[in-house]
């Protein structure tokens, strides 16, 4: 059986991706609770299933095999005690299991058909589709104000995030926000369960159970022996300590990890909302993350004299620290709207340096960001437009849609 994971490069032939279609969990918001789910606006359902889907069959036109993560769960919960340990974990990361209505939602979700179970675990449980028998106690009432038993997880069509393939093994997340915490469950179960993945040992650079946050927005492997992480609002310097001494420790091929310090805003969410690499020399970035002179705090760690420990030493200019770590003469940043601040600002808030590359030199990107777009093939990149009026109001592009399993070394 092939060995079914291998990115050690942002560029390199794109051959297996995993995507989450948009679902019902959509439907569930409501402006109350936007902010919680962390998101700006609602998104028609129809209209963004419509573009996910122009986006998947991009990807398949271009030879890109497109697994489903809804789909990989489904076929990971081979027996029953599988499937009540799903149930478990999700309801105790949920929070629900001191809850008086446990046992409703719990016999609920074990009557489900595997399918239906997998579903309704994303896009959650509403209170008026469950009945309660009996007089309900005060507390009872008080948690009836709340509309879901199970809150719904909008941004699981950010397939990105929960989990990163790192070379042969992967960085299985903790998520910084509540509201995606049990995102990185699934990836757990697939690695662990499904039949593609489970029969190899494939190692774990992070682990989901600790106590600081890494996402894969901020997680680039920008080549065959560094990785560039971002520190974000939702990736903290303890966890790429962390990941760091694990990846030295575990896989001799990386030498480095560049950490990129970005502003800790709603904007700049993740490294790769304002930072890609779309080409063996060439990077988008948007200019809002460069201080005067190009000058940004930039922290080089490798391996020290002992296991535990790391050398870190540090830079202020990002082209040199590329030009550096990849061994490159020249490096070029594209920047997102041409550097205007009018066209950057608007093209940046829909992820115009959000790019997915599929080869070296073709990237995906949304068609709105034209002025971006347009830059880009001026360097000689070539770019695949897809729509995106509803996609981009969950503020993530297709970089933030995709998780790549699978990319042919450079």
């Amino acid at each position: 059986m092939k060995y079914p994971l291998n990115v050690r490069s942002e560029i390199g032939d794109l051959r297996t991706v995993l995507l989450k279609r948009p679902g019902k969990e959509l439907e569930n918001l409501t402006p109350e609770y936007l902010e919680v789910l962390l998101f700006d606006d609602i998104p028609f359902l129809p209209a963004i299933q419509k573009e996910h889907d122009y986006f998947a069959t991009t990807l398949r036109n271009r030879g890109v095999e497109v697994l489903y993560l809804d789909n990989l769960v489904t076929e990971s919960l081979l027996n029953d005690e599988i499937r009540l340990n799903l149930i478990e974990e999700f309801m105790n990361e949920s929070n629900v299991n001191e809850t008086a209505s446990n046992e409703l939602i719990k016999e609920y979700l074990v009557s489900l058909p595997k399918d239906q179970l997998v579903s309704t675990l994303m896009h959650g449980i509403r209170k008026n589709e469950l009945t309660r028998s009996g007089k309900k106690h005060l507390h009872e009432l008080l948690e009836d104000l709340d509309p879901f038993y199970l809150y719904p997880l909008p941004n699981l069509y950010f397939t990105r995030d929960p989990a990163a393939v790192i070379g042969n093994g992967v960085s299985l997340n903790r998520m910084n926000r509540t509201a995606r915490m049990r995102e990185s469950l699934f990836m757990q179960y697939i690695l662990k369960h499904h039949p593609r993945f489970s029969p190899h040992d494939i190692p774990l650079w992070f682990s989901r159970d600790g106590a600081y946050s890494i996402e894969g927005g901020d997680e680039l492997v920008i080549s065959h022996d560094t990785v560039a992480i971002g520190i974000s609002a939702r990736t903290t310097a303890q966890a790429i300590e962390k990941f760091a001494l694990n990846l030295f420790k575990n896989n001799r091929d990386y030498q480095k990890i560049m950490a990129v310090e970005i502003p800790k805003s709603r904007a700049f969410m993740h490294l790769d909302t304002v930072f890609t690499m779309v080409d063996h020399d060439k990077f988008t970035v948007h200019p809002g993350i460069q201080g005067p002179g190009g000058e940004m705090n930039i922290f080089i760690l490798e391996r020290g004299d002992h296991e535990e420990e790391l050398n870190i030493s540090s830079r202020s200019n990002i082209i040199e620290a590329l030009k550096e770590v990849l061994n490159l003469k020249e490096v070029v940043l594209i920047p997102c709207g041409g550097g205007d601040n009018i066209a950057s600002a608007r093209e940046q808030w829909n992820d115009g340096s959000n790019t997915l590359a599929i080869s070296p030199g073709v990237v995906i990107t949304y068609d709105r960001n034209y002025v971006s777009n347009e830059l880009l093939r001026s360097h000689g990149v070539e770019v695949i437009e897809v729509q995106s009026s509803e996609l981009a109001r969950g503020r993530g592009g297709p970089r933030c849609m995709s998780m790549p399993l699978y990319r042919e070394d450079l």
